[in-house]
């Protein structure tokens, strides 16, 4: 029987994560193997950047980036969960796509994952929360602050923040598309931005 898009999306992201050094990387992709056996998706309504999520993707060479693309009718972009703690100037450079989490797609009660996309010549703001959480730059690249490292990171790229480090991201002409997981503590009022001195930088 001919494999589902979705299927084959989360097999390929599992991968991604089952490689991570963190060990709670490989038990996520555990979760979503189990899920990948039997989950199948209904097409989801395009986000309003899905034409630059899509181009993005067509030139990226990670070997999740066609799985994801192929699946890309079924994803639930938008479905942020710490929007209610962004504002809306923030809120606007980025789309989500949840995928596992306590209120699902695919449930979870300790763990949520999913993918991120950030538009061109955007600046993140220094944030932090509770949760342990390692992104998977798959297309694109930005440079990235994680604690006191500060540095260009593109697709390949797997960046890991422990519980409450300080993290931001600014983006260049291309902006990115990301995998993300959070472990451990994932409550979402937790979320926070902080004192940051880039605000106002050029980029």
């Amino acid at each position: 029987m001919a494999s589902n898009p979705f299927q084959d999306m989360l097999r390929a992201i599992g991968a991604v994560y089952g490689a991570e050094p963190d060990p709670e990387g490989p038990r996520a992709a555990q979760t979503l193997l189990r899920a990948a056996a039997s989950m199948v998706f209904a097409p989801c309504p395009p986000c309003r950047f899905d034409a630059p999520i899509r181009a993005l993707l067509a030139v990226g060479d990670h070997p999740a980036v066609g799985p994801i693309l192929r699946a890309q009718d079924l994803l639930p972009w938008g479905s942020n969960p710490v929007e209610g703690n962004t504002e809306d100037r923030i809120a606007a450079m980025i789309s989500v796509a949840t995928l596992m989490g306590p209120q699902g797609p695919i449930l979870a009660p300790d763990i949520r994952l999913g993918l991120v996309y950030m538009q061109p010549h955007s600046y993140y703001p220094l944030h932090l929360h509770d949760a342990d959480e390692t992104y998977a730059i798959i297309a694109g690249q930005a440079l990235w602050t994680a604690g006191d490292d500060r540095r260009m990171r593109g697709a390949g790229d797997m960046i890991h923040h422990p519980s409450l480090m300080p993290h931001a991201f600014r983006t260049g002409a291309e902006g990115f598309v990301a995998l993300w997981r959070w472990s451990g503590d994932i409550n979402t009022h937790s979320y926070s931005f902080i004192e940051d001195p880039q605000i106002g930088v050029p980029a």
